[in-house]
């Protein structure tokens, strides 16, 4: 009782979030039953007919089930690889820079892609991309080649969507690090500088062991997100031509449930694909509390 009076305030600027949590992340979960249900949207959840793991099993034996995970876990691992260390590099930078104006404007610059909705981002990104009047092919043209319909090519997707997501995200991601950098105290560069340490002696020896925390903290969620591929963007860039390589578990979910009306099917798949993110967040915040002795729990 007395901790809540004496944080009453901080509690009621936390009840927002904690309802939106409650409202659209925890009370939803309900909904998993029909998993295990031949769920007819006339009959309802509880009259539904119960088939255990009928849907599971149906996942798995699936023709396509291999295809799904590898496309799924390869533009999860290319963004967890290219996107994760973007915003750690473009901090350091930024922080290396001794112009205050100049500063200011590559944040305010990389900041605003992050507002812009993926449908209007990935509108921007087909016409950028498009072999009669795009930028890009414009520019591969003065140099003499030959235009690329880039979103007709499945090699090429993977490059698209990830490229796409670091130009739209990065410097919103930056924030976190920029903030860790501000807790290092200055006198261990003044130390550092004493010493002999050239610029990039002290960034690998005072910089990043300084947001070291807030990398290890930032790599695990990212961890938990490499099946939790952004189904909006994916489903605006991809067509037919590219399912080989662009065709995710969110977009089977969507065609399966929503296109076909098979809600039981695509609610197992999605649950599957949550739980595998649990078991690959649980093992990384595992390994980083082992090795590191940073975690999130």
């Amino acid at each position: 009782m007395k901790q809540w009076k004496r944080g009453k305030y901080l509690f009621l600027l936390f009840l927002p979030t904690l309802l939106f949590y409650l409202l659209f992340k925890y009370v939803p979960m309900f909904g998993l039953i029909i998993s295990l249900k031949n769920y007819n949207l006339f009959k309802g959840v509880w009259a539904s007919e119960w088939v255990g793991l009928k849907y599971y099993k149906l996942f798995w034996e699936n023709p396509d089930f291999f295809k799904l995970i590898y496309n799924t876990f390869m533009l999860g691992i290319y963004r967890l690889i290219f996107g994760f260390l973007a915003p750690i590099l473009l901090a350091l930078l930024l922080n290396e820079a001794r112009h205050a104006f100049f500063k200011r404007f590559v944040q305010t610059v990389s900041y605003l892609p992050h507002f812009i909705s993926n449908v209007v981002a990935a509108s921007m990104v087909l016409m950028f991309l498009s072999p009669s009047s795009g930028i890009v092919n414009h520019l591969i043209q003065v140099f003499g080649f030959e235009p690329i319909n880039f979103m007709v090519m499945p090699g090429m997707f993977r490059s698209v969507y990830v490229i796409s997501e670091i130009w739209q995200h990065v410097g919103w991601e930056t924030i976190i690090y920029l903030a860790a950098l501000t807790s290092i105290d200055p006198q261990l560069y003044e130390a550092a500088e004493m010493d002999g340490a050239s610029r990039w002696r002290k960034i690998a020896n005072v910089t990043l062991p300084g947001i070291a925390p807030a990398i290890v903290i930032v790599f695990i969620l990212n961890v938990g997100h490499v099946l939790d591929i952004g189904f909006e963007k994916v489903f605006l860039l991809y067509n037919p031509a590219i399912y080989e390589t662009a065709d995710i578990i969110s977009t089977y979910v969507y065609r399966t449930g929503i296109g076909q009306g098979n809600y039981s099917y695509a609610t197992a798949i999605d649950f599957f694909t949550g739980i595998v993110s649990l078991v690959f967040i649980y093992s990384a915040n595992w390994i980083s509390r082992r090795v590191g002795e940073t975690s999130l729990w």
